[in-house]
């Protein structure tokens, strides 16, 4: 008995080849009517006979070509239209936007086979793709998702290229970036000061002879510049470092293969996965103790981990084919500044770091980062949310509240997130906006999303931090807009992102959140349940004299916290201590910045406590980028399991943890000439055994964990071990960064979680 079904699909499934695939099972099948994309998903119009439909219904869902995700379908039966057969319909518009834009894919396997084919037309062309793998998001311009409305328009595609993109059966059916070397974007290779060297693949050639003579090369990927140099050249690194002013923070690296990298880093079978997805974001790894190949200790000193990636686009396979060692292969920006799009910005900016520009005529319509992620305990984190994996949305099928919704984030690692029914879309890494650059780019991307899903909000969330831009810019719009306080923020992006239920504790650790008393928080326990938060516990605070200043100076925390154990006597009792970190006159400064109590707020920040035990060890006076204590700190960590006494105290309900008998152990142990590393691995010891203790007197059975303090892996796995050890149920951020690029995400996770908390702190 023939029939009719209107099916409407929403996911991932434009720029997949999701159509081509509909039709082969439509016409294999011998089903008749159209498949067509709209601003929502998939549209399809399906008619035959009725076993025959519903084969096909079971096959769209098991069978689906690899980068497309299903999260909805719904159908409905309809009278025959007697359609006479199966066909791809252009793609319609409507007012209503909701279709997913995909992230940029890595090459797929069978564009790399085809681009070292001598016999292909494609032949060692740097722009080759196809429906499985290529640009997405960083060349989209609006909705729907056709070549027209990317920046691929301005290419007009050859007789051949125009045959594949027609045809439902090739692999490049509707590939919108579609390109050949007779009708594509092209290479081109310059020196510093704009004079064209060559074009096509010698340009690669030259590239890699300037790499092996220690040359840097700014390089135009797919969403942004990249700055490469030879990643075993001591002066190599060591000159990009002077000219990018980038002193000690990590590079990423690029490896040709996954062989090399097991040469360099311990690999695990997950981490070789996610390497080799199609993602294919940098994954921090764990450094061979004996390395079997030669990477420059200036890529990533005082860590015990190095950023590594797979060569991702086609460009970058062919540059890696010509290249023996790894490259360094860093954003293309001047540091704390977005990395740059456009060829006159780029030379602009980079002409003074680069010695030569690899670039192509292909706009780059947006900028996008490389993802960071990490695996602890066999999870993959994300700590990095970008190239890869934004937008892409996360799906909470629980919501029930149609409000659309902006999150404007925090001040560090900056992303904003949108809610549109039951996704919530958060943006690629903006970063730091302490600068203007950084705020026109955190403009930009708000722009991007309003304008591309055709969004008016009904509320703007932001932080609690009254000086934050990205709360200023909240309150500069025209709607109605809630705060919320940074560390509840993190705990509700945990709780949300699993969808977990009934009573939980919340553990946020960070360097730096505004508190609802106004002091600086980043110590925090905090009750969670399905419709509420308040804070349960904290480190007891302590002073840094300086304010955000202390945030740059660890050795700023280490005379607070002796501060608070000694006060004033503090600066005879430790004077040959403190003259190690301090000149006599800082010292005069910081002692009347203490006693007068002059921008020396109090913070429980298990971040700055981090910043004191480093300094107080001598390792980190002063950081040149975020977390550079906490990092020397886990680097020379040794194997014990002892940890300090501390103590809880309770007052009003609420506990205070009592570091303080921590201190005076270390200080002692200090006296004593203990060995560094077992004071750091006996500090991380007793943060855990802190969370455990809190957990065994506040009866909880759920963990919540979230905060950059997470970010170290000895610390996240001892604490996830010992909580599984004792039967609790943790919960760690996965798909939303456990950093402050998860904090837009947990702005509305909040405001789901509890509009009643958000009114009352408005």
């Amino acid at each position: 008995m023939e029939t009719r079904y209107h099916i409407e699909i929403k996911g991932a499934v434009q720029g997949v080849g999701f159509r081509p695939f509909v039709y082969r099972i439509a016409r294999s099948l011998n089903l008749k009517g159209y498949v067509s994309n709209n601003t929502q998903g998939v549209i399809l119009d399906i008619e035959g006979n009725k076993t025959n439909i519903n084969e096909f219904l079971i096959k769209l869902k098991s069978e689906l070509p690899p980068n497309a995700v299903i999260d909805d379908i719904t159908y409905f039966e309809d009278t025959p239209a007697f359609y006479k057969s199966f066909e791809i319909k252009e793609s319609s518009e409507n007012s209503l936007i909701s279709a997913i834009i995909l992230p940029d894919i890595a090459i797929c396997d069978e564009c790399k086979k085809e681009m070292f084919e001598p016999s292909n037309r494609r032949y060692l062309y740097p722009f080759i793709n196809c429906t499985n793998c290529g640009p997405r998001f960083s060349i989209i311009e609006k909705l729907p998702y056709d070549r027209c409305n990317t920046s691929m328009r301005h290419f007009k595609m050859c007789e051949e290229c125009s045959k594949e993109y027609n045809d439902p059966l090739s692999r490049r059916f509707h590939a919108q970036p579609i390109a050949c070397p007779v009708c594509g974007p092209n290479i081109e290779l310059y020196s510093k000061n704009g004079k064209l060297i060559c074009s096509g693949y010698s340009s690669f050639e030259h590239v890699s002879e300037f790499v092996k003579n220690g040359k840097i090369i700014a390089i135009k990927g797919i969403g942004g510049y990249q700055l490469i140099c030879d990643a075993s050249n001591d002066k190599a690194v060591e000159t990009l470092r002077l000219r990018k002013h980038r002193y000690e923070k990590p590079f990423a690296l690029m490896f040709s293969n996954i062989e090399n990298v097991k040469r360099v880093c311990e690999v695990s079978s997950i981490e070789e996965k996610v390497l080799a997805s199609s993602e294919s974001p940098i994954v921090l790894l764990k450094k061979l103790s004996s390395p079997k190949e030669y990477v420059s200790e200036l890529i990533s000193p005082d860590n015990n981990y190095l950023g590594i990636m797979l060569p991702y686009s086609p460009l970058h396979v062919l540059l890696m084919s010509l290249l023996n060692n790894p490259i360094v292969a860093t954003s293309g920006n001047i540091s704390e500044e977005p990395i740059c799009i456009s060829d006159d910005e780029a030379f602009e900016v980079l002409s003074h770091i680069a010695d030569y520009f690899l670039i192509h005529n292909r706009e780059i319509v947006r900028y996008v980062d490389d993802s960071v992620v990490q695996v602890v305990k066999g999870k993959i984190l994300i700590l990095r949310r970008a190239r890869g994996y934004a937008p892409f949305p996360i799906n909470i099928d629980s919501l029930n509240n149609s409000k659309k919704i902006l999150a404007t984030g925090g001040h560090f690692k900056n992303s904003v997130s949108i809610k549109i029914d039951k996704r919530i879309f958060i943006s690629q890494h903006i970063g730091d906006l302490s600068n203007e650059k950084s705020f026109n780019a955190f403009k930009k991307v708000v722009e991007d999303l309003s304008t591309m899903y055709r969004v008016n909000y009904d509320i703007i969330i932001k932080d609690c931090h009254p000086d934050y831009i990205s709360s200023k810019f909240a309150d500069s719009q025209n709607a109605k807009n809630y705060a919320v306080q940074h560390h509840i923020a993190h705990i509700a992006a945990c709780r949300l992102e699993h969808s977990v239920k009934g009573k939980a504790l919340g553990v946020a650790w960070d360097g730096t959140g505004y508190g609802l008393d106004k002091t600086i928080w980043g110590g925090e326990f905090f009750h969670s349940d399905d419709n509420s938060f308040h804070r349960i516990g904290y480190f007891n605070p302590f002073l840094l004299p300086g304010g955000d200043q202390a945030i740059k100076e660890p050795r700023r925390s280490a005379i607070g916290i002796l501060y608070n154990l000694y006060g004033v006597e503090v600066f005879k009792k430790f004077y040959s201590l403190l003259r190690t970190l301090f000149s006599e006159t800082e010292l005069l400064v910081i002692k009347q910045l203490l006693e007068k109590r002059i921008n020396t707020p109090y913070t429980s920040s298990v971040g700055r406590m981090f910043d004191a035990i480093s300094s107080l060890l001598n390792l980190c006076k002063k950081v040149t980028y975020e977390g550079q204590a906490a990092i020397k700190l886990e680097s020379i960590i040794e194997p014990v399991d002892q940890y300090y006494s501390f103590n809880i105290d309770e007052a009003n309900g609420v506990l205070i943890i009592r570091w303080e008998p921590i201190v005076h152990k270390i200080i002692s142990e200090l006296k004593n000439g203990v060995y560094a590393g077992i004071i750091s691995a006996k500090f991380h010891n007793t943060l855990v055994e802190i969370i455990l203790e809190v957990l065994k007197r506040t009866g909880y059975n759920q963990v919540l964990i979230s905060g950059g303090c997470f970010q170290n892996v000895y610390l996240l796995e001892k604490t996830v071990n010992r909580l599984e050890q004792k039967k609790y149920k943790v919960f760690l951020n996965q798909q939303v960064p456990i950093n402050d690029g998860g904090i837009s995400f947990g702005q509305i996770a909040a405001y789901l979680i509890t509009e009643n908390y958000l009114s009352n702190n408005k």
